[in-house]
């Protein structure tokens, strides 16, 4: 990617945050087995600031979508202090394996981070974690599989990816959490929208992301429209 690829991601700009979507297969931050990632190309979105904006939160490496940058120090405390707050609401699009029971529900199970020798961590459901709450809904369906849209009303690293796991629809994609294949593919799950109550007075910032390519022609194949 380059860097003037990130400019034609944005999907909201004003003087105090931005939010761009992010492509799928991008770490945000730099990693020992990161060649690129996103925060490289920062530089890229300061315009007339002084310096480049900064991560308000992260989204894993092959989720694409929604992604709220601050502007200054400022508006990236703000950010903050709403996302830690719960403020605000993210949306999430899907593919699952395997077809749910009713058409919403909500998943309630508390998550882990496990750390094992030679394995490295991973998120499970344990009894010993953190309180976590996702919302989900059905948008389309087949025999086999489900396009979902899921709302976590709390920020637990990999929460959607292992909650869906729990409930028996695993992501497709999903090589972590997921069911092997000998087919791979990404990963099927995307930030389709943030809610930002940035201002006190007057309607929240909205903004969406249409789907990656991938999941786009998924979609397609399947006769669901969006």
């Amino acid at each position: 990617m380059k860097a003037e690829d990130l400019v034609a991601r944005i999907l909201y700009r004003d003087g105090n945050l931005l939010i761009i979507d992010k492509p799928a297969g991008l770490a945000v931050h730099a990693g020992p087995t990161t060649k690129h990632d996103l925060e490289q190309y920062l530089p890229a979105l300061q315009f007339e600031r002084k310096e480049p904006p900064h991560l308000a939160h992260r989204l894993d490496r092959d989720t694409s979508g929604c992604l709220a940058l601050g502007r200054h120090k400022k508006a990236l405390s703000k950010l903050g202090r709403l996302f830690q707050a719960g403020s605000v609401r993210k949306a999430y699009w899907a593919i699952v394996a395997g077809n749910p029971k009713g058409d919403e529900g909500r998943i309630t199970a508390p998550l882990l981070k496990v750390t094992r020798r030679g394995e490295g961590w991973k998120i499970l459901v344990d009894k010993k974690g953190q309180h976590s709450v996702t919302n989900w809904k059905v948008l389309a369906r087949t025999e086999g599989t489900a396009w979902l849209e899921l709302e976590p009303m709390t920020g637990r690293t990999h929460q959607i990816r292992v909650h869906c796991a729990h409930i028996g629809l695993p992501l497709i994609g999903d090589i972590t959490y997921g069911i092997a294949s000998t087919m791979p593919q990404p990963m099927m799950l995307h930030a389709r929208r943030l809610t930002i109550p940035y201002k006190e007075e007057g309607p929240p910032i909205v903004a969406e992301a249409p789907p990656p390519p991938h999941m786009a022609s998924y979609l397609k194949a399947m006769g669901w429209s969006w």
